[in-house]
């Protein structure tokens, strides 16, 4: 794939809708890169046949979920940057209006075998309602159905949860500057998080700092949950000094539409979990988002998870209670996820058993 290639499945990626030739054409020129449609169709054509676009009617090419996997393994320096290029892109598109709850958020997307669904949906119950999620509430979709302009492949389902970023979005339309600095890994013992254990710089970073330590499996979010202590993901964020308290207004008023997650205000010139704000900034740090799509993973039932995946309508999301009685319609479907967790965890001692307790507790 080259660098022509690389750039048309960027837009395609970032806009998030079918684009035809002109508008693919105007975007790339906006960026400096000034193509006729008649290369831009031949490499359209080219992007078809290689399975990165398909076509959607009259309304253009969309990216498939092959195109983004290209997009995150080709071309490093021109993805450096990328991320906090999304972020922005996203905060910006996000329209969720917290006076009415409606608009678009953006979610993180995890995908699971059909067969392990009733066990996701237990893990989710577990999450969904521990401080370490910033909402009570998710999106579940069968193969071919989407989630935004993530569609799930055969024999998976596609689970959509409230990703951090959409706070960025909020405070940016209530007129609050923020800027994410770091993704990390965040000590939490007997409930407190204590300090950053580990940091990636959005910055500079090509792939979402929180993604990559996800991956590299260095959390324990199960264990924070359940025990109360464990590596958590966070991000570190900042604000001017000035509009704390406006900040904390809206976190404030959204409480009851079922946001959560633990956000920490710093104080001017002080640091906050070790990391040291600059200058005329109060740091934030969010413990939420990616932590529920960890849990799904470090349980054995998610796979493929991504950060920043796409946005979607608010209302489309469920509670977790609904999605438990939509799911796990009688008591006997927890048999079928405690006896998963059990196979998976057989003579573990790591506290998933205190897990195991808790949802034999569950009323399903």
């Amino acid at each position: 794939m080259n660098r022509i290639m690389f750039s048309i499945l960027s837009v395609l990626d970032r806009e998030g809708v079918p684009l035809g030739s002109s508008d693919i054409a105007s975007r790339l020129g906006r960026q400096g890169t000034d193509l006729s449609e008649r290369t831009i169709r031949y490499y359209l054509k080219r992007l078809d046949e290689a399975g990165y676009t398909v076509t959607d009617g009259k309304k253009g090419r969309r990216i498939t979920a092959g195109g983004r996997m290209e997009l995150k393994q080709g071309y490093v320096s021109d993805r450096v940057g990328f991320i906090i290029n999304r972020i922005n892109n996203l905060s910006f598109l996000s329209d969720f209006g917290p006076d009415n709850v409606r608009g678009k958020v953006i979610l993180n997307v995890t995908l699971v075998p059909e067969e392990k669904l009733e066990a996701a949906i237990g893990v989710l119950g577990i999450v969904l309602r521990s401080p370490y999620s910033m909402s009570d509430r998710a999106v579940v979709v069968r193969a071919g159905e989407r989630i935004g302009t993530v569609e799930a492949p055969p024999g998976m389902i596609a689970i959509g949860t409230m990703c951090s970023i959409t706070l960025n979005g909020m405070f940016l339309k209530r007129g609050i500057p923020i800027a994410t600095r770091l993704g990390g890994l965040v000590e939490v013992v007997d409930g407190r998080p204590l300090r950053f254990t580990s940091v990636i710089s959005y910055e500079g970073s090509s792939v979402p700092p929180l993604e990559i330590l996800m991956r590299s499996r260095m959390s324990d979010v199960l264990g924070a949950v359940e025990e109360g202590s464990g590596l958590i993901l966070g991000s570190y964020r900042e604000i001017p000094e000035n509009s704390v308290s406006d900040a904390r207004s809206l976190l404030d008023h959204m409480t009851p539409h079922g946001f959560g997650g633990i956000v920490l205000f710093g104080s001017r010139g002080e640091s906050l979990l070790g990391i040291s704000p600059t200058d005329g900034k109060v740091g934030i740090v969010v413990l939420g988002g990616l932590n529920v799509n960890a849990a799904l993973e470090q349980a054995g039932v998610g796979r493929g998870s991504q950060a920043m995946a796409t946005l979607c309508d608010y209302p489309l999301l469920s509670s977790i209670e609904a999605l438990e009685r939509a799911y796990l319609p009688r008591k006997e479907q927890a048999s079928v996820l405690l006896r998963y967790l059990s196979r998976t965890r057989e003579g573990s001692d790591d506290g998933y058993w205190s897990v195991l307790r808790a949802l034999k507790q569950m009323t399903f």
